[in-house]
């Protein structure tokens, strides 16, 4: 097969791979492996695992330690202290310890294709300490977790794996020296490890954010990703040279680059080539699987299956309780890391270069990996269900919290419910008590909350995505419903609640752009708050101001695209502080619910003919939650909520032929 033809035939793989597994909502990464088997030399035979094809998913690996150091940060690694150097520490020691330990007993006891030394052992455990960041984390975003009790502890560990990682590289070819020469290879890879990171991480930092700001002042785009290309590989080439791995020198190409202020630029440049090559790694691991493994030696495959989840599972328990989690966060962080990861794929791979793993235990091991990667989604999204199962006092602790949260609404009514209370949510909340308008607000971060509580905010600790904690906090008596994170996934989940529990309550969202603007909108959104067109109007009047035009004119411009943009901020809704002699005449906004027995009900807005009496239909939202359109064939039904623009003396007149005609 030509080199054309064997491209295209991995990108076709790819494709289709990627597809299928966008349809049934899991994670990319396991489409690439099943493409890989499908079409490797062992299934379908359609392309040949050759020497370059293997080299060049091995630049996957390369991006992928470029983007783990990229995401380095000494201010993150302290504030996640306790999770990253305690349970993440924890996590890789014993696991390693105890995983070589057991190998080398079952070498001692069976023997077969269990015989190894205890470097093969050491290699392995390091393989099976790993799991997968990509799948775990893409499946936390999506079930809005990171900032849950167990996801902070996921984070750490995961972290920590990755920055374990660095020294496994240097380990793992070192291990599979002669004997005789262990010692000195091992020491002599240590030293120029050491020698090599110092001398890049001491004096690397000031020339790299140099020679950054030099290319940078050439204003090409071209450049700036061929000097990122030129670095990373560079970097790269340069610890291969020194007889160290590929992965290791992007790393430090990583750290390095984190450290300049150009870090989120290259980390958006970068991605596209760390995606694609990262699939085609995974592809090529993939082909080295032959599925008739998983028939002729079934029980082995199976063995290596139940017996490191289940084991690490324990470890990640055991070590999670004796820090301080509850049984169910303790459960959950288990069952989120027992599988294996890309980077043990990255590992083994390397144990397998250097002779310490048998061909006969090679294909058992990685037919395992790639079920238990497999077996990751359907895990994590039946683990609520196995923790309330299995521990009896997770259930009672989730009772608990929603009392705690049910005892500080109870007394409330017609508050602001707000979901997330960082800068956004605690600006708002302080608007609120200026006009002595109650709130209350949910917020995943122990420290906040408790900091909060203490200085007299209406703030307690509760998931705002569970139903249980929104109708906790009065979600039915409330008057509106604010998501201030900007987590589209997460507010989605809020909008579904209330929607389906309290139609009536409008919800503003705070988006960063307005990509998910109609998404938002379909999910029952009353506004949508994107935070780039807010930037842009204050960014456009501070211009106009600059260059001369009058300040009034400014804010008329601004006023209009903000009543072009927003609906409902095409007036206001009346105070009781609006009847002074200025605004008693003003347009404002009125909120109309239509009950049973109304006028109304079965009547488009044409025929009601308002316009006629000086009011404009704004919005209107359905019983049901659903935003439609107030437009002159829209037909009203009972619970519908009609949004009126007008004057007050208007108001009244269209209220009145709305309800009693």
């Amino acid at each position: 097969m030509s080199s054309l033809a064997l491209t295209l035939m991995y990108l076709l793989a790819a494709v289709l791979g990627v597809v299928a597994c966008r349809s049934l909502k899991l994670p990319p990464m396991l489409g690439y492996l099943v493409a890989g088997v499908l079409i490797g030399p062992h299934a379908l035979a359609l392309a040949q695992n050759s020497e370059g094809v293997r080299h060049l998913g091995e630049f996957g690996v390369v991006f992928l330690m470029f983007a783990i150091g990229l995401e380095f940060s000494l201010p993150k690694l302290r504030a996640m202290r306790q999770q990253v150097f305690g349970l993440g520490l924890m996590q890789v020691v014993t696991t390693m310890a105890l995983v070589t330990g057991v190998a080398l007993l079952l070498s001692h006891w069976i023997g077969g294709v269990w015989g190894m030394g205890w470097q093969t052992a050491l290699a392995l455990s390091g393989v099976m300490t790993m799991s997968s960041t990509a799948i775990v984390v893409k499946l936390m975003v999506e079930r809005a977790e990171l900032e849950s009790g167990h996801g902070r502890w996921v984070m750490g560990v995961l972290l920590f794996q990755d920055l374990a990682v660095v020294p496994l590289l240097v380990l793992i070819p070192a291990l599979g020296s002669a004997p005789g020469q262990l010692l000195p290879a091992l020491a002599w890879a240590l030293l120029k490890a050491i020698l090599l990171v110092g001398l890049l991480l001491i004096g690397g930092q000031r020339l790299m954010r140099w020679w950054l700001t030099l290319v940078v002042r050439r204003k090409s785009d071209e450049l700036f990703m061929l000097n990122l290309l030129l670095i990373t590989l560079g970097l790269a080439w340069l610890t291969e040279l020194a007889g160290l791995s590929l992965a290791l020198g992007a790393f430090i190409a990583g750290v390095l680059v984190s450290e300049t202020e150009y870090r989120h630029q290259v980390g958006t440049d970068i991605r596209p080539f760390h995606d694609v090559l990262l699939g085609l790694f995974f592809i090529t691991i993939g082909m080295l699987l032959d599925w008739h493994i998983l028939l002729e030696r079934w029980a082995l495959v199976l063995a290596l299956l139940t017996v490191p989840l289940i084991f690490k599972l324990a470890i990640i328990l055991a070590l999670a309780r004796g820090m301080g989690a509850t049984a169910g966060v303790a459960l959950r962080t288990g069952l989120y890391l027992a599988q294996a990861g890309e980077f043990g794929f990255v590992l083994l791979s390397l144990t397998s270069s250097n002779g310490l793993v048998q061909a006969a235990l090679m294909n058992p091991i990685l037919a395992a990996m790639v079920l238990s990667m497999l077996a990751t989604p359907f895990l994590i999204m039946h683990s609520n269900r196995i923790v309330m199962r299995l521990v009896a006092s997770d259930w009672l602790q989730q009772s608990l919290q929603m009392t705690s949260i049910a005892r500080k609404s109870i007394n409330t009514s017609g508050h602001v419910l707000i979901c997330g209370y960082g800068r956004c949510g605690q600006n708002l909340a302080r608007m609120l008590e200026h006009e002595s308008i109650p709130y209350m607000a949910l917020d995943l971060d122990p420290d906040r909350v408790h900091q909060a509580a203490a200085a007299g905010d209406s703030v307690v600790y509760g998931d705002a995505t569970r139903l249980q904690a929104l109708m906790a906090a009065g979600l039915v008596r409330a008057s509106a419903v604010a998501i201030t994170y900007a987590d589209v996934p997460a507010a989605l989940k809020v909008l579904a609640n209330a929607r389906s529990h309290a139609p009536q309550v409008p919800v503003v969202v705070r988006t960063q752009d307005d990509l998910h603007l109609d998404a938002l909108q379909r999910a029952g959104a009353t506004e949508v708050v994107p935070e780039t067109i807010e930037g842009s109007l204050m960014l456009a009047s501070h211009a106009l101001a600059l260059v001369g035009v009058p300040m009034r004119r400014v804010l008329r411009l601004v006023q209009e695209q903000r009543d072009a943009r927003y609906q409902l901020l095409r007036g206001y809704f009346h105070g009781a502080d609006d009847d002074t002699v200025n605004e008693i005449d003003q347009e404002r906004l009125s909120s109309i619910n239509l009950p049973a027995g109304a006028t109304a009900l079965g009547k488009s807005l044409g025929q009601l003919a308002l316009p006629a009496i000086g009011v404009r239909a704004v919005s209107l939202r359905r019983s049901d939650g659903r935003q439609a359109t107030a437009a002159d064939a829209t037909l009203l039904a009972e619970g519908d909520t009609l949004v009126l623009s007008g004057h007050p003396a208007a108001l009244i007149l269209a209220q009145d032929k709305l309800l009693r005609g």
